[in-house]
């Protein structure tokens, strides 16, 4: 039996997954919600365990939360490390930009106009610039990838949330970013990526 993902048809938390099930060349029904739609309504006829998406259902079975969605289909793909250490250092990169996306998004979604310009400052004045040195420096010490020395999940699910994350922060992150944009268009370039970037919906972030 194939897999479902359910998600908003946006790229944000669910990207990452799509990108991991395509690599490895994983049968999966891509499950879209629209994201205009009235989501209270919406998510009543959805089986979610807290309420969020995404989710993934295989066989009678449901899981809920994305990095560890992303490891599970990590494993599939044959994108995790060789050992206990390796799978550490992955882990410790992808929660990393998953702290990055969290900092960008207590900025973008604060609904508060002064409180929000007190985040912009700090955003743009001290966080983005040492995330990314720290994020360049990790690429660069590790073959041009976050972890291992080799292509892992990690790659994949900072590939996967970078539009997102520019959509939020209102500018390109790889403009001053030139060992993540290599590895942007070394991940998008895979043949099995690169077919599904190309035909995937055109979406608003």
């Amino acid at each position: 039996m194939s897999y479902k993902l359910t998600y908003f048809n946006l790229t944000a938390l669910g990207e990452p997954i799509r990108l991991i099930l395509h690599y490895g060349k994983i049968n999966f029904e891509d499950n879209r919600i629209e994201y205009g739609d009235d989501w209270p309504t919406v998510k009543q006829t959805l089986p979610l365990p807290y309420g969020q998406m995404p989710i993934l259902e295989h066989d009678g079975k449901l899981a809920h939360q994305s990095l560890a969605i992303c490891r599970y289909v990590a494993k599939l793909a044959k994108l995790v490390g060789e050992n206990d250490w390796e799978n550490l250092e992955i882990d410790a990169a992808a929660d990393t930009v998953n702290d990055f996306r969290q900092k960008i998004g207590q900025f973008s979604y604060e609904k508060d106009p002064d409180v929000k310009e007190k985040k912009k400052e700090a955003l743009f004045g001290e966080i983005l610039p040492y995330y990314v040195e720290k994020l360049e420096e990790q690429i660069k010490n590790n073959n041009g990838y976050l972890a291992a020395g080799k292509l892992t999940w990690a790659d994949l699910y900072l590939v996967g949330i970078l539009d997102y994350l520019n959509w939020m922060l209102g500018k390109d992150l790889l403009e001053e970013a030139p060992q993540m944009k290599a590895l942007y268009e070394k991940v998008r370039g895979i043949p099995e990526i690169k077919a599904y970037i190309d035909q995937r919906p055109k979406t608003m972030m």
